[in-house]
């Protein structure tokens, strides 16, 4: 099987942006996920568990929805069932899923309470293109950062197309984050993060260039915010995690490239949850690693191979508070949900996994909720 070393000696820097950046080719793999296999917890019992694999969505036939708009764009009048095909960020927002998948025009959207799907492309001057990541604010806006128009493209809570940011030549815009009234934009043609008004879209200002120094960027590809404020940047080329103040000055650097557990090989999403801890997906390990504050790993989940929870190259990688109850039937009965974690995954037959964060009643827990990476699953060999 794969080993983290093997693939990164043979995974190059430029590969790791061509995925992000250029048309890859798509997966042949078109059959439905296997089904729901027994629990699967990280770490593994007996130990206590603090995540639990609970789903899949891959294609409105796992949300029981008639073939629509998505099935047509696909597959013209054939109403097979259709997969998403190269998903990168993933979001949620009262009840829907939405998926930006980069080869369809638009952002595939899964309502999980009227259990219906359905395709946002835009209109007019808000058609997409290439859509990678989305970024929901608290009022349901919408930032999708488009890759084919080099723009970063307003929906409102309705989905409407409100406007567009970004002129000519200003950025290749991959991912976004919202702070107050400010709008942090990855740009990773330039090596930077532009800072917008997101109500306007005025530039502010704009912090890191070209380079691995401190301060320094080198393809930026997904970006969070940390509840201190924070700004924390996944540098896929310089194999790491850069933390910010939130006016652009370096605080810390998080990671190196390696292939031992806590360095990383292709990261790429990240998400940071109420108490700070880093959650970061690497494309080359396939799974998901936590982080402390402190940059200390605590536990690591999924990975390679094509079973319920199996990763292949994810991407995005986001945090769910709000929508817990639409999946606490997936849950062991006696393990309780915190919160959710989505991780969208580019090839392979699973697109987006859903993991629940929490604890497995009746067992004893570190006062810190601390785990030992040492009792996580193993990524194969």
């Amino acid at each position: 099987m794969r080993s983290p070393a093997n693939r990164l000696h043979r995974l190059t820097t430029w590969f790791a942006v061509l995925l992000l950046t250029a048309c890859a080719a798509p997966s042949t793999n078109v059959s439905k996920a296997p089904a729901q296999p027994a629990a699967v917890f990280y770490p593994p019992l007996p130990n206590p568990p603090r995540v639990q694999h609970l789903t899949t969505i891959a294609s409105d036939l796992d949300i029981s929805a008639p073939a629509g708009g998505f099935a047509k764009f696909i597959a013209g009048d054939d109403q097979r069932e259709q997969r998403l095909r190269q998903p990168y960020g993933v979001a949620m927002f009262e009840g829907k899923l939405y998926v930006a998948d980069s080869k369809a025009p638009g952002l595939a959207v899964f309502d999980l309470v009227q259990r219906k799907f359905s395709l946002v492309t835009g209109s007019g001057n808000g058609r997409m293109k290439r859509p990678i990541n989305v970024t929901i604010d608290a009022d349901g806006s919408k930032y999708v950062t488009d890759t084919g128009r080099d723009q970063v493209l307003v929906f409102d809570r309705n989905d409407r197309f409100v406007t567009a940011y970004g002129t000519a030549g200003q950025f290749r815009p991959v991912d976004t984050a919202i702070a107050g009234e400010r709008l942090y934009v990855v740009d990773i043609r330039n090596h930077q993060v532009q800072v917008l008004d997101k109500r306007s879209g005025k530039f502010l200002f704009k912090f890191g260039s070209a380079g691995s120094a401190p301060g320094e960027l080198f393809h930026p590809t997904n970006i969070s915010i940390g509840p201190d404020g924070d700004v924390y940047i996944v540098e896929t080329s310089n194999f790491r995690v850069q933390r910010f103040s939130a006016e652009g000055k370096p605080v810390r650097i998080y990671g190196e490239s390696g292939s031992e557990f806590g360095t990383f090989s292709r990261p790429k999403g990240i998400a940071i949850d109420r108490a700070g801890r880093l959650y970061v997906g690497d494309a080359a390990f396939e799974n998901v690693q936590i982080f402390d504050v402190s940059g200390k790993l605590l536990l690591y989940f999924g990975q390679p191979g094509d079973k319920a929870e199996g990763l292949n190259l994810p991407a995005g990688v986001s945090i769910d508070y709000d929508n817990v109850a639409l999946f606490k039937r997936y849950a062991d009965p006696r393990f309780t949900i915190e919160y959710l974690i989505l991780v969208a995954s580019q090839f392979g037959p699973n697109k987006v996994d859903v993991f629940g964060f929490g604890r497995m009643q009746g067992m004893q827990y570190p006062p810190d909720a601390k785990v030992n990476a040492a009792q996580s699953v193993q990524p194969a060999q």
